[in-house]
């Protein structure tokens, strides 16, 4: 079977364009009553590209009648400590503070289980959508892991397919599971319940 993760961008886009309009991938069909979640791992040295085709993904996808929600988790972060009035504390703390101090503090206040999943939710129920994506991985790291918002959103994103773009590997092995390397370095814990889209068949 082709290895899609080492083609190019274009086949890639491709891919991810006849993926995301079959009827098969918005039904969530065969997935052995897994939770809905797709991985699309990419090298982090093509992260300027890779956001440039997602942003062309969703304007595709949209004249094909399909709505997708794009939730950048850098963004939201600063959208919600914003929004708690705390947004200026933090700045002024990282001028002080140490950076296992200022981690603490950020990962009070973006705790996936009390703050993020809540406020994924809000967005979700804000508009009608077929497919959501969640973007901004690594700029987040390390004070929310991408394992920690799948494992915490699996209660919350069950009504259509969820599609986190992260730059790195997500790799498969008999003795250890899967599990999520960001930036190909990084081995952030193992996840089990996600496919890596680049392997979904269509057929």
């Amino acid at each position: 079977m082709l290895d899609l993760s080492k083609q190019p961008i274009p086949m890639r886009f491709q891919h991810l364009l006849d993926t995301m309009k079959s009827e098969r991938f918005l039904k969530m069909e065969g997935l052995n009553n897994e939770i809905p979640f797709f991985i699309f791992p990419y090298s982090p040295e093509e992260h300027h590209e890779i956001e440039s085709m997602c942003h062309q993904l969703i304007n595709r996808l949209a004249s094909e009648g399909i709505s997708v929600l794009n939730i950048n988790l850098y963004d939201l972060s600063i959208e919600m400590l914003q929004e708690r009035g705390i947004w200026e504390q933090i700045l002024e703390e990282e001028r002080h503070f140490t950076k296992a101090e200022l981690m603490e503090d950020l990962q009070g206040a973006l705790n996936p289980e009390r703050h993020m999943i809540p406020a994924i939710a809000e967005k979700m129920e804000q508009q009608h959508l077929d497919i959501l994506f969640l973007t901004g991985v690594g700029a987040v790291f390390p004070f929310i892991r991408s394992h920690t918002i799948l494992n915490n959103l699996q209660s919350t994103a069950k009504s259509c397919p969820t599609v986190m773009w992260f730059p790195g590997k997500y790799t498969f092995t008999v003795e250890g599971g899967s599990s999520l390397d960001l930036f190909g370095l990084l081995h952030d814990d193992k996840y089990y319940r996600a496919f890596n889209i680049l392997e979904y068949q269509l057929g």
